[in-house]
């Protein structure tokens, strides 16, 4: 389908099974993965403290933030076959309870070794969360619905940003000196437990398919069967990980993903040393502060996630919002010091990049299937994810040797002009679907 053109209405029965089956999961998925993003990140407001503490460099930051991608890294790709085997409402409860655990032990971290080995096992315990919850909606939606729905799901990663950035500032500043542990060590406490908790509702609220859903009716099932059928018979079917290793679309993927991960955590890991940076000092106030550029992200990746789904256009929506995040991290670094005109241009990078994050997510799965699916979105993932070692090592590493984050924030906007650049070259056929 062409560019400009919309969609072909469904039947109303159809409407109202998707309504149903959106209403179920997605709120509580968008929690899994709300409580998820902010144990992965709160990291980058520890910062504040930690390092101080610690005596940690930027460089020793940027590493062990880093170091989380790395054991995502390597247990992703069996993390999502396992899923597939074992069914979601299992795997998915066992890993938030694994990271929860994880993320509470951050409290006791003294030394550099043991900061990075703790964020080592923090990415080996949440390996196949992502890619898993985003194989889990092929389960349930067709092709020219998911990119939507996904957007939906990832809108979680500015929630936690709305949430957590006030929140981590107040549990920082009123639980400092508290039963003679700092403020940083409370944070990571405190938020450890929601990812106990909701990994046990996990197990007992998910469903693992259509076919066990007792919610939905016997027509309701039918309808969604039919069409998870019909979506399927289009897509090519890849026998085994020796035939997607050699697909040269999976390593395009992979690149993009990659850049779009770089330009991601480049701006979540140092968003709250950015706004220090333009002149805020209060840790408090620059919780606060970070809630703004992630309200506007949310508004904006729901209009355009939807707008790429009614327009089954995928390729322009992904790598407009990329190019938005390069030109967003840009200006931050070069207005410097002034706080509004950096707040606006953090503004415009959030929005891009959080856009440009679950948009892409419609481009592999408009062309993966079955196991095949579980395979290749845990490759892309895992593969993609090394961007979230590489762009908060990169950005610490330039700091200490330059006394700024202005030349990170370059680097990581010429990587995602670059990661652009290949989404726009795919053929338009491939991925319009």
């Amino acid at each position: 389908m062409a560019y400009g053109e919309t969609a072909t209405s469904s039947s109303p029965a159809e409407e109202r099974a998707y309504r149903k089956v959106t209403w179920r999961l997605l709120p509580f998925l968008m929690t899994c993965y709300l409580v998820a993003y902010l144990d992965r990140v709160n990291i980058g407001f520890a910062k504040l403290q930690m390092l101080n503490d610690l005596q940690f460099s930027e460089t020793v930051y940027g590493l062990g933030a880093g170091m989380f991608f790395i054991g995502y890294f390597f247990f992703e790709v069996p993390s999502n076959v396992i899923l597939h085997k074992v069914g979601a409402r299992l795997w998915i409860g066992r890993i938030m309870i694994s990271w929860g655990i994880v993320s509470g032990a951050f409290m006791f971290v003294s030394t550099p070794t043991m900061f990075y080995a703790l964020r080592f096992l923090l990415g080996i315990a949440e390996a196949g969360f992502f890619p898993g919850i985003i194989l889990y909606l092929t389960y349930w939606y067709p092709s020219h619905r998911r990119a939507h729905m996904i957007a939906l799901f990832m809108a979680a990663i500015p929630l936690s940003g709305i949430v957590g950035g006030p929140l981590s500032g107040w549990i920082m500043t009123a639980f400092a000196g508290f039963h003679n542990l700092t403020g940083w060590q409370w944070l990571f406490v405190l938020e450890a437990i929601p990812a106990l908790i909701i990994g046990v509702v996990t197990m007992i609220y998910l469903d693992n398919g259509v076919r066990s859903a007792k919610w939905l009716s016997e027509d309701e099932k039918r309808i969604l069967e039919a069409n998870l059928s019909h979506d399927q018979r289009s897509l090519p079917v890849h026998p085994s990980w020796s035939a997607l290793a050699s697909d040269r679309r999976l390593w395009r993927m992979c690149l993009i993903y990659f850049a779009s991960v770089v330009g991601n955590y480049g701006l979540t890991f140092w968003l709250p040393s950015l706004i220090a940076a333009a002149g805020v000092t209060d840790v408090l106030k620059i919780g606060l502060w970070t809630a703004v550029p992630y309200s506007a992200a949310i508004i904006f990746m729901l209009i355009i996630g939807r707008s790429a789904d009614r327009r089954r256009e995928r390729r322009w929506h992904t790598a407009v919002p990329m190019l938005m995040g390069a030109v967003g991290l840009t200006g931050s670094a070069l207005v410097g010091t002034q706080t509004i005109p950096a707040m606006v241009f953090l503004t415009i990078a959030a929005c891009g990049l959080m856009t440009c994050a679950p948009l892409f997510w419609s481009l592999p799965t408009a062309i993966l299937q079955g196991t095949a699916a579980a395979a290749g979105i845990a490759a892309i993932n895992s593969i993609g994810n090394l961007g979230g070692f590489a762009s908060p090592y990169v950005v610490g590493g330039l700091k200490d040797l330059t006394h700024s984050t202005a030349l990170g924030m370059y680097v990581l906007s010429a990587v995602l002009v670059l990661g652009a650049a290949l989404i726009i070259n795919l053929p338009a056929k491939m991925v319009n679907r």
